[in-house]
């Protein structure tokens, strides 16, 4: 039975990998030497020149069939640009969704194109570019075939959209210093793409359209070629940035005005030095308050796009623990620390990934000035696989907290054919001295480890995954991030995705049957938490709503009491909670989008009723809106409360370069509004200005304006 089992598997393997690539797999770049006008009009005479590719293939809702609209991409390139064609014929115009123009717009609701290009051709790394039938832009920085997705990434690049009868149809320019490649004379590059018909629920891709992959899996994808004597343009670039603005706090007004800026150097096609000096983050939307209704700390996002460029040089973690995470350079505790100035030296030379990161903070009342310095080194082995290493260090005048790691992971995509499969695992030691604390070398070593090991098998049908994660008591990653320490976890979760082609309304099922999180503690052994849900009913329909019913059961045994909320403690002790969860998510190409969950059932020492509703209403391609509540009603013996949670945006794109938006929230424990409005006009590509107004406004009796912020950012970029 096992062998039967075996080939049946290898024979549906070999016959998926056959089905996933069509030829011919390359495009061919067509050199033009006349300038092109980017207006999306593909009227100059190198569209008709170049070689198109016309054969796209579904992987939803059909895979393997043929697409029922079609599309056509050339590629054409000057010495220092790189432009794209694309054809995206309609037989119902009239019916295509197009509702964002902003820029980093949110694709999933509209017809859009996208393209996925791997100049190093590493089968890891890449470039995301998305474009709609507005000619709204967003892009990502994509490594590790999707596993680092780095959305707040801005690449200078622009694109031009015409629409007829026909279709709709999209001018792409990239210029070559936007990319990063290596000097040779002819290139070879990885690319995919992949485009969406909304109203169809289908998808159709170039290559690797097996529904066990995604664009961002750029191993199944083709290749480009004849790109030779590249050139990237200018290898210096200045962005200084000018800043005024004043607050008003009740009777008191200050004002503020502030220079600095960055220097971007070009030290190779493939490395980076950048030099930032008085960095500042005034345009950066404040962090969503959360009501905290656990004993563990909370995780914020890092949001500053200084940082965000590149992360995926410096980002290491074991599971669910960073041994670097950006936001501790500059914020304590929610207080923003001035940053002096840094450097940082990143990119790709061959097969390896180097990151090097030197930021200065300011004194600031009582926390002294700090250098923060990280370097990571990744090496590229085997196809699709890595070895990693990184060192961090926190260091002010009496303190010094060091981490050194290292990781492992193996990837392949052949597994029986064309299955993934990813193996891997991590070791990291910490060391801390300080003025306060003992020498740390007389610490036990095992006291001072975190380590982890994982498998994963994430596939269309079957998704399984398994780790084990150790946290020492004295592991103390000052520059990353854990939510827990001193604890031992180990993680199984299998999930099964059926599709049955007779069931009219259903796309696929989901059924889980497993998934545990095992803590222990470290030290004494003894289980802490447990979280055990399964699945059984889940599914995704045609018409791209998508429902599950979770059936949980939660432990958890805090050895000391803890506060919950504003004077309200849970006694220490053995916990067990029965709950349910429902989750549903309409199809977000509508007018009107909902996002709902409930989950409701023991909590501690009583009950608990939790709400979380989004409402997003897509008015036109300018107009954009979103509301979000959360809600909590718990019912222990000390008390019986609510929490309440409210959000709510609202988005103007005059054009793909031009937006304005709102966002307020407000929750019941802070009883404070916060407002954030913004402009964000891209004069140029690559510059930009922000105009900022930040409002808090008291709640707890009435309505008083505390605070009111207003700022103005000028950010020019100048070549050399």
């Amino acid at each position: 039975m096992k062998k039967v089992i075996f080939l049946l598997l290898l024979f549906i393997g070999l016959e998926s990998i056959l089905a996933q690539h069509a030829n011919p797999d390359t495009i061919q770049a067509y050199y033009y030497e006349q300038p092109i006008k980017l207006d999306g009009n593909l009227d100059e005479s190198c569209w008709s020149q170049a070689t198109p590719i016309t054969h796209f293939t579904q992987r939803e809702q059909n895979e393997g069939q043929p697409a029922t609209e079609q599309t056509k991409i050339a590629v054409v390139y000057t010495t220092n640009k790189l432009y794209f064609g694309i054809w995206c014929y309609d037989s119902q115009p009239d019916k295509i969704a197009a509702q964002q123009m902003k820029r980093d717009f949110s694709w999933g609701s509209d017809d859009n194109i996208e393209l996925m290009i791997s100049p190093f051709n590493d089968n890891r790394s890449g470039y995301l570019f998305v474009t709609n039938p507005n000619g709204a832009l967003a892009d990502v920085l994509v490594g590790n075939e999707g596993q680092e997705w780095n959305k707040d990434w801005n690449g200078v690049w622009d694109v031009k959209v015409t629409r007829n009868q026909q279709g709709w149809f999209a001018e792409v320019m990239i210029p070559f210093s936007t990319l990063k490649f290596t000097s040779d004379k002819a290139q070879t590059w990885g690319i995919n793409f992949e485009r969406n018909i909304r109203r169809k629920k289908e998808q159709i891709m170039w290559q690797g359209w097996s529904r066990s992959f995604e664009l961002e899996n750029i191993s199944q994808g083709g290749h480009l070629t004849g790109l030779n004597t590249i050139k990237q343009g200018k290898k210096i670039a200045l962005m200084p940035y000018v800043l005024g603005g004043v607050e008003f706090e009740k009777s008191i007004v200050r004002h503020t005005k502030k220079i600095g800026g960055e220097i971007n150097f070009d030290i190779t096609p493939t490395l980076k030095l950048n030099l930032t000096a008085n960095t500042d983050f005034a345009q950066v939307e404040s962090d969503r308050k959360q009501i905290n209704l656990s004993r563990f700390s909370l995780f914020y996002p890092e949001k500053r796009q200084f940082f965000l460029e590149g992360k995926n040089y410096f980002d290491m973690n074991l599971g669910s623990t960073k041994l670097f995470h950006s936001r501790t350079i500059g914020i304590d505790r929610q207080t923003v620390i001035p940053i002096i100035g840094g450097m940082r030296f990143f990119g790709k030379l061959n097969k390896t990934n180097l990151g090097i990161m030197s930021i200065q903070t300011k004194r600031k009342e009582n926390i002294p000035s700090t250098n923060y310095a990280v370097i990571k080194v990744n090496q590229d082995i085997f196809n699709k696989s890595s070895i990693g290493f990184i060192a961090t260090q926190k260091l002010s005048k009496g303190y010094n907290n060091r981490v050194f790691g290292s990781t492992f992971n193996y990837s392949t995509s052949k597994l029986f054919g064309d299955k993934n499969l990813k193996i891997g695992g991590g070791l990291a030691l910490s060391d801390t001295h300080s003025n306060t604390m003992y020498n740390t070398l007389n610490k036990k070593i095992q006291d001072q480890l975190a380590y982890n090991f994982f498998v994963s098998y994430p596939n269309d049908w079957i998704e399984y995954d398994l780790s084990f994660t150790s946290v020492a008591p004295d592991f103390k990653p000052d520059m990353g991030y854990t939510r827990r320490k001193n604890y031992q976890m180990f993680y199984t979760e299998l999930q099964f995705n059926p599709r049955f082609k007779k069931l009219p309304f259903f796309r696929n099922l989901v059924f889980k049957p497993i998934d545990i999180n095992y803590y222990i503690n470290e030290q004494t052994k003894e289980t802490e938490s447990i979280f055990y849900e399964w699945r059984p009913l889940g599914f995704v329909t045609k018409s791209g709503e998508f429902f599950e019913f979770n059936i949980q059961h939660i432990y958890d045994n805090p050895v000391d009491d803890f506060e919950l909320i504003d004077g309200v403690y849970i006694p220490s002790g053995s916990y067990w909670d029965n709950r349910f969860e429902w989750q549903f998510s309409s199809f977000r190409g509508r007018k009107i989008a909902i996002d709902a969950a409930i989950n409701i059932g023991d909590f501690y020492t009583g009950k608990r009723q939790e709400y979380q509703f989004v409402t997003n209403f897509n008015i036109n391609k300018h107009l954009n809106l979103s509301i979000d509540w959360q809600h909590n009603y718990l019912q222990l013996p000390q008390e019986r409360f609510t929490t309440n949670e409210l959000g709510g945006r609202i988005d103007y794109a005059f054009n793909p370069k031009l937006l304005t938006g709102i966002f307020a929230q407000w929750n019941n424990e802070e009883e404070t509004i916060l407002v954030n409005y913004r402009i964000n006009w891209i004069p140029k590509i690559g510059s930009y200005f922000y105009f900022v107004v930040n409002q808090e406004v008291d709640t707890q009796n009435g309505l008083s304006l505390e605070r009111t912020t207003v700022i103005g950012k000028l950010i020019w970029r100048f070549t050399l």
